[in-house]
């Protein structure tokens, strides 16, 4: 589980601590790996994707397009190949 006081100093000692840099724009390391949710709002992808590490999945925020001046744009939580299922099974109690 992450320590949430290092997530919060990390987040403040970050140059960017709106948290755009997890954000991986047009990224073609991640063309392969599967979609498990979109999002409108980076703050929404963050928190789904930390669910996903916490129970020890590896997940990436994704878009193909940098977002609006809001923050805003169509932003996916990605898993590598082969990993699809068992993170629709560790979201599956949580539904948009």
């Amino acid at each position: 589980m992450r320590n949430p006081l290092r997530k919060l100093r990390d987040s403040l000692a970050s140059p960017r601590p709106d948290g755009s840099r997890e954000l991986h724009v047009g990224d073609p390391r991640f063309d392969d790996w599967e979609p498990v949710r979109e999002f409108e709002d980076l703050d929404s992808a963050r928190a789904w994707r930390d669910h996903l590490e916490e129970v020890g999945i590896e997940a990436v925020i994704t878009s193909d397009w940098p977002l609006d001046r809001f923050g805003r744009g169509d932003i996916s939580v990605q898993v590598p190949p082969g990993r699809w299922s068992e993170a629709e099974e560790a979201l599956g109690d949580y539904d948009l």
